[in-house]
């Protein structure tokens, strides 16, 4: 069985059958029979319901909001926000994809020559619990406005909003079996990826799973997206506003109790203002207030498990043994053992494993640096490369580091984060293409080279 705890009270919400192998083929086959005639129409004729699931993800806001709160403890607000965003996404693509989507006339020693971009068949997707609408949104939406159909396996703990997401492309008047939810835990996951109606496979996740993934679609050939972790660098240089920086560090550090890949996690600090922004950001963290996810006052939820608690809680105690120091947080929260306080480290070296590991919870890691190649040689010391952050005046420094940091995304003087107008993804451990704007259109067509004399 499948089951949804609420991790703020530890209430048992719901569980639910396990699929059958058969039955889960039956799904895929008919998901495949509904792409053969979604194939078919315009592009035009595709986004055409995307007006419909606007409306309906409108009408249906505040349910889909609640439902994510109880399924994964995110703040009310912050799943309100989240509901809005694949809002965004939807409306982008309702005004971009035909454009993005048209087939392109290419010189060549042809009469006429060029590319033409169609769909696949049935992609699989395989999305993670953290952000249970986005992450699924930026998968469907673009897969099916490319013509494909879509079977989305979520994350077991948050089985409710995958059905409600499931649900809701039906409300809008999409093909019924055109996305449909697979009720399997990961581990039974192999022969689906593998699966001969299988096209593709989209997975956003761990490090572990991508690998996992990985050599199984690869196996069969498979295209794939895999957008994996994250240890994010943040670098604030001595001539940055250390009040926006400071605010803009912690908000994207404890964002989504600390759970999200892209959040800044290695604040990496020039060492004249080490110390003031070191104080501003402890002055932040003390304000938190942990409690009901669904009250207006909390602005610090639970992680998703207790699990996750006690794994987050040894790779601090793991640093503090190696010798970094706390200056704030550093444990649970003794009214409710699903939360972790508000955490900074500080005289963490570059070796030590909270450094080298994605820490999933409001935990931060503070380094310091003096020159701008040793600030880069930090920020790429990491396996992973999917964002960073940099903030400082200095538009030569803003030119270098956008050039030598070894990332999917750079943002400057700004809050990282993904918009459906830009591409999104990471570079060596933190996965491979990308998803969103044009590209994510086109993760899973078939570029058509065309020749004709």
């Amino acid at each position: 069985m499948l089951q949804s705890v609420n991790p703020y009270t530890g209430e048992l919400l719901q569980t639910y059958p396990v699929m059958g192998r058969r039955e889960a083929e039956e799904l895929i086959q008919h998901a495949h029979t509904a792409f053969l005639d979604w194939r078919g129409l315009t592009v035009a004729e595709r986004v055409a319901f995307l007006p419909n699931l606007i409306t309906a993800l409108g009408e249906e806001q505040e349910r889909l909001a609640l439902l994510a709160t109880l399924e994964m403890g995110k703040l009310l607000s912050e799943a309100r926000a989240e509901v809005q965003k694949c809002l965004y996404l939807c409306q982008y693509y309702l005004e971009n994809a035909a454009t993005q989507l048209a087939p392109e006339q290419i010189a060549s020693d042809a009469r006429r020559s060029g590319v033409v971009y169609q769909p696949l068949g049935v992609v699989l997707g395989i999305m993670p619990w953290n952000f249970p609408y986005w992450q699924a949104f930026r998968f469907i939406v673009p897969t099916l406005i490319s013509g494909n159909a879509a079977v989305l396996k979520h994350a077991s703990n948050v089985t409710g909003c995958a059905l409600a997401i499931e649900a809701l492309f039906v409300k809008a008047g999409f093909p019924s079996q055109l996305l449909r939810v697979l009720l399997l835990p990961g581990a039974q996951m192999q022969p689906f990826v593998q699966h001969e109606r299988v096209a593709a496979v989209s997975l956003t996740g761990s490090e572990g799973a991508g690998k996992q993934v990985g050599s199984w679609g690869g196996t069969a050939l498979k295209p794939m997206v895999l957008e994996l972790g994250g240890n994010d660098p943040f670098l604030v240089f001595e001539d940055a506003d250390l009040d926006v920086a400071a605010k803009t560090a912690m908000h994207s550090r404890f964002q989504n109790a600390g759970q999200s890949c892209i959040a800044a996690k290695r604040f990496i600090v020039q060492q004249a203002v080490y110390a003031s922004f070191l104080e501003r950001c402890k002055a932040i963290s003390e304000t938190y207030v942990l409690g009901d996810p669904q009250h207006p006052n909390t602005t610090l939820a639970p992680l998703a498990s207790r699990q996750f608690v006690s794994e987050l809680a040894s790779q601090v105690n793991h640093s503090v043994k190696e010798g970094a120091s706390v200056v704030t947080g550093g444990g649970t929260w003794t009214k409710n053992e699903g939360f972790y306080l508000p955490t900074l480290l500080t005289q963490v070296q570059p070796q030590m494993l909270v450094a080298k590991e994605e820490l999933f919870g409001p935990v931060a890691v503070c380094l310091s640096f003096n020159t701008l190649q040793e600030a880069i040689r930090l920020a790429n010391d990491s396996k992973f490369g999917l964002g960073a952050t940099v903030f400082t005046q200095d538009v030569e420094i803003q030119q270098t580091c956008l050039n030598q940091i070894d990332a999917g995304s750079v943002f400057v003087n700004g809050l990282m984060k993904s918009h459906p107008a830009l591409p999104f993804g990471g570079v060596k451990a933190s996965g491979v293409g990308r998803e969103l704007g044009k590209e994510g259109l086109r993760a899973f067509v078939n570029i058509k080279t065309y020749w004709i004399r």
